[in-house]
């Protein structure tokens, strides 16, 4: 059935109601199309009648002559009589009229075209014949007269005549130019309609058949063309000129072609159909209620009767009308299956129409091939999945894919494919056809050999009648022995099989310009089925067209073959059997005798020892997947290492050992002697564990695209499947327990057939990482195995930075220290401590002394180690960096701490920040303050020393910090000078850091160096900047001021509670040491700072020392008493990381409207600007090669002056959070909207990311920077934490375990939810087996793909809402898509006007995602099976032959020459090879 989006012209609904349809009084703009319209008429009567005889124009076209007569006459008797363009041309008179009595009156009008500088003409809305007119407010500012005298108005008017008859004759040029193309499409239609070979041939010009198909209805009696020009002015017979539906070449399908503003109808662009009316509905049912009304009736009555509809031209169809209609028929009936014919011409539009509708199946035609290696890649296009594809999981992104086909053979309205072709191609391309893993139809004549096209309009004739007894002879009957009927049914119970039998793997071979070779491939079993056609596009005939019957050509039949044995066949013989290699063994046919219209189909499977091999792989597959049952076979002779289950291998291992299986950069593989895999001709993996393998896999899966090089390396040869085993069998212990594994159950793939090896490597190593991420999860806190699937991908950056590397990179601990790991030296056999350090970031400071960092270090500890459990490994790393204190600071660069350097005077905040964290996140977690730490500098200037020989308690170590602190730091860097930094000058090297004792601010540095975070060295000596910081800091720098008082308010309450001993430290007061208590340094900050760095309103601010320099209010100063002050007053995001540690230092109302303001200028799409982008040195494009003479660019100088930093975010987010609590529970809901927006975005990005990693910084407005570290620990850490603090509950009862929550509290905690409208694709569940879909919660968008359904998978129901994605689910109840199980379709009945192959899976798939539909035939029989040469095999043979009046074989003819021995078809487990 098709759906109401235009109606037949004779329906009486319509003649009662044309309001429904575009006419001349709801459409005046029609009007000038109509009187052309009825203008053809005439002249089209006027050749009919004889009347153009005389001039050499008969009713007859029969050449191109004719045709240049009918333009001629267009030219000089139709248009010049009707003058189009006067209905587009200004009254000029009339107008004149008006603006003469406006001059004279001197009256001035207000012109409704403000600001428009040129006359233009004013279309008249009821277009009537030089009805249009001027702005006459314009036309008197541009024509002033010079005086009021009647002589100067006289000549004013004259000047604007002149005007509006230029205006008019540049209009009247616009409509000739219209004329000319209505003409140019007219012939266009005449040729194909009358001379051309491949067109209908229509005959002698009559009433019956006009020159050209009427575009618009005339129900009244013949009158001439000016009585019926009258006819146009009343609306009682104007309204039933009714313009006739069809469809527009090239045109927008979103555009409705008949509305104001197109010209289809008045240029002839309209491919017309003259039995239906364009129904005009508007934009909603009130715009025409009758209309609405009625087709929804209709629309309901159809879904009620039908299982399926066809959206006939959909293209022409207004898609909120569609939408409509198939919402109420889906109310009927919710599984209605849609299936639509679509030219948009952009595979973009038609998913646009797919998204929108929720159309099942798009309409592909297999006529709309040229040749036969057109029909090969439509099959490939539409058919399935390529065979070898990868097994995909349940739930995955939504990636790009076509739409789900229909694929037919021919088309009810198209073209006899006899008369384009031949007769001896219908049976190939029926089986071609046949062979695509997708829904087939075909239309009533094919299978008949109709040799010539039924018309849908205008045929009278009727089919023949069916008899089952009738031969192929008789006239006026049809059975199976007629045509190709019986190849039909035999080709339609072959498609129905393998759909069933899940064959849903194709293949296409072109082997010659003629000849095809399709295959479907079952991926469980590895069975196939190849079917050989050669097509016959060449030569076609013209054949009989009966008058009183639609007749077919009995002459011609097809004979089948079936179930033979290879030595009884007359087209093949076997050849010889030949070896490629291990278990591989091809099998040579020779075609003798394949002649034009002949199709063949083998039955081929894997040689027997190949075939056990993936059965028996299968089987160990089990443990991953369900999914590998089907095919599987025992291994009764297993290796003992197959035995065990993976899960109970990897419990072994420890997070470090994690790191070693799914991890290490290139760069840390070469510490240990290797390097990350690298394919030749393309580039190396970015890890050399299962990560490296896992990311490119997931891109490849996704699209299955086999011809990547990696799937190409993997098919060369083992080195890949040796490098993952061999890579983990060299570390011996648990990780070589894991590559002993992989090298047993590699020792199955290597020995399958090649083609096969990419999607089983696969499999293998996603199921062994989905068991690796199980095993990691385990080890990790409650927080990260009850959350999200975000939350669990972020827990893996722990992983991924935290490693043990070849030589240690933390300094030893204290031999006293409990739960410390050892390890035996490779090169001494000495046993040394093997403590996990912590990267920066990937792949720049990975390896060696730039590894470890003391800032990033403890910016990232908290989220990568605390949160996620680790705590043994937090506390030897804080315990570690203790070790090797020096003047009271703590290393920037560590160096394993022999080569450390104390230039920064962050570190030491963020590392007692850590401690604090850890004594309040751990269980007992101060029990870290009396662990004792091994001084490696018992002295400033001490030399290194081993460990044990000064060990103090850690608290001890704080004390001294702080005590350095108030004292005051003041040295020169060890080595100073080029050999430590070549860049910086002789100043820079010279450390000073003081407790300001007027205010309690730490404060340091000075205008040479750079001790925060901010640190970038200058470096052009080109553009002058070399030595010079870009951003010093010195002074009191806003997140060190807010790092110390958290940490002198934590001290003063472990004193009060009686774990820290110290209650003060002693400074230098009018040359006396005093004790100065940390609750009076707490005190003193706290007072002080609102006065200092908030930037008041008030612009007299006693406060403030530099008002001249404020170019922000409301926001909270980036430091205090810099050396250049107005970097004081710079707008940077470093003040939240203060407002996080220390919240208590801010009023919350400057708070919030700092962080609003932060929000509108600093906040990107991953990160933060570093910079306020209204500053003057703002640049937010970082380019660390660039050297010119830019100061402020050159080598990089903006490092942090702009570039959108991710770590900052963290804190940021957990700002808002913290003080949108205490504006109320309405902002906050509005901040945890924002959060969850924010974070979401960072999920798509790790979603994506090759490294699964974070970066460390972006260009402006989130633009990828190739000089950031594509994973970086603290950009992981700080935004694992704001998932954390989305949370009601404190992080620290989070960290305690689920069993402490309320109930409230731990729904709160495990949901993590993502927000709705910015969420991105779930790629896992949970980051478990890929096939097997965890039930997840409703706010979770996620994806069940086509070829899950009716798979065991649970109904879903899915958001329309994807992140990221250009893709939007389907239509099914109002805005969400339902996927369903499998369900029933009625029966097939056989139509009498033909039949379709109708699907048996109705669902509504994304035209982002297809799936292979099975097919219902006429009937069904099983195969008979054989045996060829070592494999299982069932041939069929199908070969269309010339029978009764033909005097000699087809094939014998000019066009084909018989094949004797063309060569050899040889057959390579599933497919034809070469020819």
């Amino acid at each position: 059935m098709c759906f109401p989006f235009s109606s037949a012209a004779n329906s009486p609904w319509i003649q009662q109601h044309p309001e429904c349809g575009y006419n001349l009084v709801n459409s005046p703009h029609l009007k000038p199309a109509w009187v052309l319209d009825r203008a053809l008429w005439h002249f089209s009567c006027d050749i009919a009648d004889g009347k153009y005889e005389d001039q050499g124009l008969p009713d007859l076209i029969q050449n191109d002559g004719h045709l240049d007569k009918i333009r001629g006459a267009l030219n000089k008797d139709v248009f010049p009589r009707i003058k189009l363009w006067e209905f587009f041309q200004i009254g000029v008179d009339k107008v004149m009229q008006k603006f003469q009595e406006l001059l004279e009156s001197g009256k001035e009008l207000k012109s409704k075209a403000e600001g428009t500088a040129e006359l233009t003409i004013i279309q008249d809305p009821r277009y009537r014949r030089f009805g249009c007119t001027v702005d006459m407010s314009a036309a008197q500012g541009a024509f002033v007269p010079d005086s009021d005298s009647p002589e100067a108005i006289k000549e004013c008017c004259s000047r604007l005549r002149k005007k509006l008859e230029e205006m008019n004759e540049k209009r009247c040029q616009e409509i000739q130019f219209h004329q000319e193309q209505a003409i140019n499409c007219m012939m266009g239609n005449v040729a194909y309609d009358r001379l051309a070979d491949h067109g209908p041939k229509t005959g002698p010009i009559t009433r019956k058949d006009p020159l050209v198909t009427r575009y618009f209805t005339f129900p009244f009696e013949e009158m001439t063309l000016d009585e019926e020009q009258l006819l146009m002015h009343d609306a009682e017979k104007a309204c039933h000129f009714l313009a006739h539906n069809g469809w527009v070449m090239g045109d927008d399908p979103l555009r409705n072609f008949a509305e104001p503003g197109s010209n289809v109808y008045l240029r002839r662009e309209l491919v017309c159909w003259g039995d239906s009316v364009k129904l005009r509905y508007g934009n909603k049912p009130a715009d025409c209620p009758y209309l609405w009304a009625h087709m929804k009736k209709y629309t309901e009555i159809t879904a009620k009767h039908f299982s399926g509809v066809r959206l006939d031209n959909c293209h022409s169809t207004p898609l909120h009308v569609a939408e409509f209609m198939l919402d109420a028929a889906r109310a009927v009936r919710p599984e209605l299956y849609a299936v639509a014919e679509l030219f948009t011409g952009s595979e973009e539009l038609d998913n646009v129409f797919v998204n929108r509708l929720g159309i099942g199946s798009l309409i592909r035609e297999a006529m709309s091939a040229r040749d036969s290696h057109e029909e090969g890649r439509l099959v490939y296009r539409f058919g399935g999945e390529p065979v070898g594809a990868f097994a995909q999981p349940s739930l995955r992104p939504l990636v790009p894919s076509i739409a789900h086909a229909m694929f037919l053979d021919v088309t009810h309205d198209n073209e006899c494919p006899i008369q384009i072709r031949s007769v001896y191609d219908s049976l190939p391309s029926s089986a071609i056809v046949s062979m695509a893993s997708c829904a087939t139809g075909s239309t009533r004549g094919y299978d008949e050999l109709v040799p010539h096209q039924i018309s849908v309009v205008k045929e009278e004739r009727l089919y023949s009648k069916w008899n089952p007894e009738a031969e192929a002879s008789d006239v006026g009957e049809v059975s199976l022995k007629s045509g190709i009927i019986a190849g039909k049914l035999a080709l339609n119970r072959l498609h129905q099989e393998l759909a069933a039998k899940g064959f849903i793997q194709v293949y296409v071979d072109q082997v010659d310009e003629d000849i095809v070779a399709v295959t479907r491939h079952c991926p469980s079993t590895h069975q196939s089925v190849v079917t050989v056609s050669r097509t016959a596009f060449h030569d076609p005939k013209n054949h009989r067209k009966d008058e009183k019957s639609i007749n077919g050509m009995p002459e011609y039949t097809v004979e089948i073959t079936e179930h033979i044995q290879l030595k009884d066949s007359r087209i093949v013989k076997q050849a010889e059997v030949t070896s490629k290699g291990r278990n591989e063994f091809v099998q040579e046919i020779v075609f003798e005798r394949l002649t034009p219209g002949s199709v063949i189909a083998f039955r081929v499977s894997l040689d027997p020892k190949a075939q056990e091999l993936v059965g028996v792989l299968r089987n160990h597959l089990i443990q991953f997947s369900p999914h590998y049952k089907s095919g599987s076979l025992p291994d009764s002779e297993a290796p003992a290492i197959l035995k065990k289950s993976l899960t109970s291998i990897m419990s072994r291992l420890t997070l470090a050992d994690m790191n070693v299986l799914l991890f290490r950069c290139d760069t840390e593989e070469q510490e240990d002697g290797g390097g990350c895999y690298s394919i030749p001709s393309w580039m190396p993996l970015k890890y050399g564990g299962l990560q490296g393998f896992m990311s490119v896999m997931a891109e490849i899966r996704a699209k299955n695209d086999l011809g990547h090089p990696f799937c190409d390396n993997l098919r060369q040869g083992d080195w890949m499947i040796d490098y993952v085993s061999n890579r983990l069998v060299s570390r011996l212990g648990a990780l070589g327990e894991v590559g002993e594994w992989f090298k047993a159950i590699f020792g199955y793939l290597k020995h399958i057939p090649r083609y096969l090896i990419p999607c089983y490597f696969d499999a293998i190593l996603v199921g062994a990482y989905t068991t690796a991420l199980d095993a990691v999860f385990k080890e990790m806190s409650s927080f990260v195995q009850n959350g999200s699937t975000f939350v669990k991908h972020l827990a893996l950056g722990s992983v991924q930075m935290c490693a043990v590397g070849r030589e240690p990179a933390l300094p030893p601990l204290s031999p006293e220290l409990d739960d410390v790991p050892y390890r035996l030296n490779d090169s001494t056999r000495k046993k040394e401590q093997c403590c996990v350090s912590l990267a920066a970031g990937l792949p720049h400071f990975s390896s060696g002394i730039f590894r470890c960092w003391g800032r990033d270090t403890f910016i990232a500890l908290r989220g990568l180690m605390l949160i996620t459990g680790r705590h043994i490994e937090a506390r030897n790393i804080i315990l570690a960096f203790a070790g090797t204190m020096r003047h009271g600071l703590i290393p920037n660069l560590l160096g394993q701490g022999s080569s450390a350097r104390f230039n920064c005077r962050d570190a030491v905040w963020w590392w007692l920040q850590c401690i604090q964290d850890y004594c309040t996140l751990v269980p007992n977690g101060t029990d870290i303050l009396v662990c004792p730490v091994s001084r490696m500098y018992p002295a400033d200037y001490a030399k290194p020393q081993p460990p044990g020989v000064l060990d103090q308690p850690l608290y001890e170590v704080i004390q001294e910090a702080m005590q350095r602190h108030a004292e005051g730091i003041d040295f020169t860097e060890r080595n100073a000078g080029p050999q430590i930094d070549r860049n910086m000058q002789e100043e820079g090297f010279n450390v000073a850091v003081n407790v300001d004792p007027d205010t309690g601010f730490v404060s340091g540095g000075n205008r040479f160096n750079c001790g925060t975070w901010m640190d970038k060295m200058g470096e052009s000596e080109k553009a002058g900047n070399k030595g010079v910081p870009a951003t010093p800091r010195d002074g009191a720098a806003v997140e060190i001021v807010g790092l110390s008082k958290s940490a002198v308010r934590w001290l003063m309450e472990l004193y009060e509670d009686g774990v820290f001993p110290f209650a003060a430290v002693t400074v230098l007061r009018g040359g006396k040491e005093v004790s100065w208590s940390y609750e009076d340094w707490n005190n003193l900050i706290q007072k002080n700072f609102e006065k200092k760095f908030y930037v008041s309103h008030d612009p007299k601010d006693p406060n403030e020392k530099h008002p001249d320099l404020v170019h922000k209010r409301g926001i909270y100063k980036d430091s205090y008493g810099a050396s250049s002050p107005w970097c004081d007053y710079q707008l940077r995001p470093n003040f939240t990381i203060a407002m996080v540690v220390a919240p208590e230092l801010f009023t919350t109302k400057r708070a919030w409207e700092a962080l609003e303001i932060a929000e509108k200028k600093l906040l990107g799409p991953l990160g933060m600007k570093t910079l306020d982008p209204d500053d003057m040195v703002y640049c937010g494009v970082y380019d660390n090669a660039l050297d010119n003479d830019n100061y402020n660019i050159a080598k990089g100088f903006n490092y942090h002056q702009g570039p959108e930093w991710l770590w900052p975010v963290g804190y940021f987010l957990r700002a808002k959070i913290h003080f949108a609590k205490m504006l109320g529970p309405e902002t906050y809901e509005k901040t945890v909207f924002l959060v969850k927006n924010v974070l979401s975005r960072h999920y798509v990005h790790l979603e994506r990311s090759s490294w699964k990693g974070l970066p460390e910084l972006t260009n402006e407005n989130g633009q990828y920077c190739p000089f950031s570290c594509e994973s970086q620990a603290w950009s992981i850490a700080t935004i694992l934490e704001g998932n954390l603090y989305q949370n009601w509950i404190s992080p620290g009862e989070a960290l305690r375990g689920a069993s402490h929550f309320r109930p409230w509290e731990r729904e709160e905690l495990m949901k993590v939810k993502q927000p709705t409208g910015a969420l991105p694709p779930i790629a896992r569940a949970c980051n478990r087996n890929p096939w097997n879909a965890e039930e997840l919660p409703s706010d979770h968008v996620y994806t069940i793909p086509g070829d899950s359904v009716g798979q065991g998978c649970t109904s879903h129901v899915c958001r329309a809402s994807v992140g990221g994605a250009d893709f939007v689910p389907t239509r099914v109840h109002g805005q969400r898509l339902q996927v369903q199980r499998n369900s029933q379709v009625p029966s097939l009945t056989r139509s009498t006007s033909g039949h379709m192959v109708v699907p048996h899976t109705p669902s509504h798939s994304l035209a982002g995602l297809s799936h292979c539909t099975d097919v219902f035939p006429w009937s069904s029989a099983p195969l008979v099976s054989g045996h060829l040469g070592h494999r299982t095999w069932q041939s069929t043979v199908w070969t269309l032959r010339a029978i009764g009046r033909c005097s000699s074989p087809a094939w014998q003819s000019s066009s084909y020459t018989e094949l004797s021995n063309p060569g050899a078809i040889i057959f390579q487990q599933r497919t034809v090879r070469n020819w």
